[in-house]
């Protein structure tokens, strides 16, 4: 049945992807656009089903060989993740959601199996019931999803609005646990944003968070008011002040931390177009990354050159072996320039591991071919049994590896490219630039 069934699903597949256009029929086309979100709340639902019923046959098949209880669900979000095309994390995600509506929130499920409610709806009821017990969420559930007229056009705050009061009517404690974790986890992340440039994220309370921005606010409108902004706009005021008074420096004064810039000799040292690589951010515009360089040099910060290797043909790094087991702090130092964020594919998280991709006790050697850069949660997920990783022989090309799941499906990660350099003597040169304040 199942097989019949995927075979269905890729027919039906390839007649989608060669529909027409309604050759300027609005209302038909309304109409296909009602049916398809239709078939996409339904595909949901039917791999929420099927994402709960792997994971079961996993555990299931792992309790009976007596494994122990910490293995039995180790590593199954990051195969959900690989079937979706997505990263671990977000597998891990998709599990926890397949998981409540299964078994805890059948109504919810029942809506979204009917396209009455679709995939991010059902995720924001099931965020805002995590704190409750089953009993109490499945209250919630019955509440809001049982009826499919009580949401029917209700928007998303007023949805969440309602899933918020009931958990606080049904358990008032539980919520206020629920804010002090999230209180707990407050924290600052960075990610990249066009032009390169970076948006600065600070999760924390809201008071604080208004409080902060009302701060910021209030002195950038000072600052203009007296004739010191500069010329600087309210928003770049607030900006400089956030940094000032996060750094204990001025904007003008260089970078306080070490930053890692690869990037090719041309580029630094004679014009050349080839854009450079920013450790932690990304690729970086050739006269950026020059003005980097400069500015550094100008705001007397300390600055550095180390110049290393790689391969003309692929722009991959080349490195000695090691007869170390670990990895040694070169070694670690080149894996991370070489994979820039976690080798588990669709996994872009930064790199917290250097583990050995054939493990050492299978005589894997401690080497920058048999090395990959992982975040801590594959790290420990690739360790679950009936997982593989093997180095893939690619001569002439950037590194790549195989990752093997316990169903038997093969997944492969290649190394993202370095910046290009002069390939006049046979090998690259690539330069890192280290920028320091002093």
């Amino acid at each position: 049945m199942g097989a019949v069934l995927l075979e269905e699903l890729r027919a039906f597949t390839a007649r989608l992807q060669c529909a027409e256009t309604t050759s300027g029929d609005a209302g038909l086309g309304i109409d296909l656009l009602d049916a398809i979100e239709t078939l996409k709340s339904v595909g949901c639902a039917v791999q929420a089903v099927i994402t709960d019923d792997v994971a079961t046959s996993i555990r299931e098949d792992r309790k009976a060989r007596r494994l122990p209880r910490s293995e039995w669900a180790r590593g199954v979000g990051s195969q959900i993740a690989f079937a979706r095309r997505e990263s671990p994390n977000r597998g891990g995600r998709h599990l926890g959601f397949a998981q409540a509506l299964v078994h805890e929130m059948p109504h919810t499920l029942a809506l979204l199996r009917s396209g009455r409610l679709n995939e991010w709806r059902a995720t924001l009821l099931v965020r805002e019931t995590a704190c409750l017990s089953a009993a109490d969420r499945g209250i919630v559930d019955r509440r809001l999803c049982s009826d499919p007229n009580t949401l029917d056009g209700v928007g998303d705050r007023g949805l969440i609005a309602r899933a918020k009061a009931l958990a606080v009517e049904l358990d008032a404690a539980a919520v206020v646990a629920r804010h002090r974790k999230a209180v707990s986890e407050r924290r600052v992340t960075t990610r990249p944003a066009p032009d390169s440039m970076a948006y600065l994220s600070v999760l924390m309370p809201v008071e604080q968070a208004v409080c902060l921005q009302a701060t910021l606010g209030r002195d950038a409108d000072s600052l203009i008011a007296t004739g010191n902004g500069g010329g600087r706009t309210r928003n770049q005021l607030m900006v400089d002040l956030l940094f000032d008074r996060g750094t204990g420096a001025e904007v003008t004064s260089g970078i306080p931390v070490t930053v890692n810039l690869v990037l090719s000799d041309e580029t630094l040292l004679t014009g050349g177009h080839e854009a450079a690589q920013l450790q932690g951010f990304g690729p970086v515009p050739a006269g950026i990354a020059r003005q980097l360089v400069a500015d550094a040099i100008d705001g007397d910060a300390e600055t550095s050159l180390q110049r290393i290797y790689a391969c003309p043909q692929s722009g991959s790094l080349t490195a000695l072996e090691s007869q170390s087991r670990t990895f040694p702090k070169s070694l670690r130092t080149l894996i991370d320039l070489r994979d820039q964020t976690c080798r588990t594919p669709w996994c872009d998280a930064p790199i917290r591991h250097h583990d050995h991709i054939r493990s050492h006790r299978e005589s894997g050697a401690t080497s920058a071919e048999n090395g990959s850069g992982l975040c801590e949660a594959c790290n420990y997920a690739k360790e679950a049994p009936g997982w593989t990783a093997r180095p893939v022989h690619n001569p002439g090309r950037t590194h790549l590896l195989d990752v093997g799941t316990p169903t038997g499906h093969h997944y492969r990660s290649t190394a993202p490219p370095l910046p290009a350099a002069a390939r006049q003597s046979g090998v690259e040169a690539v330069l890192i630039a280290q920028l320091r304040a002093s």
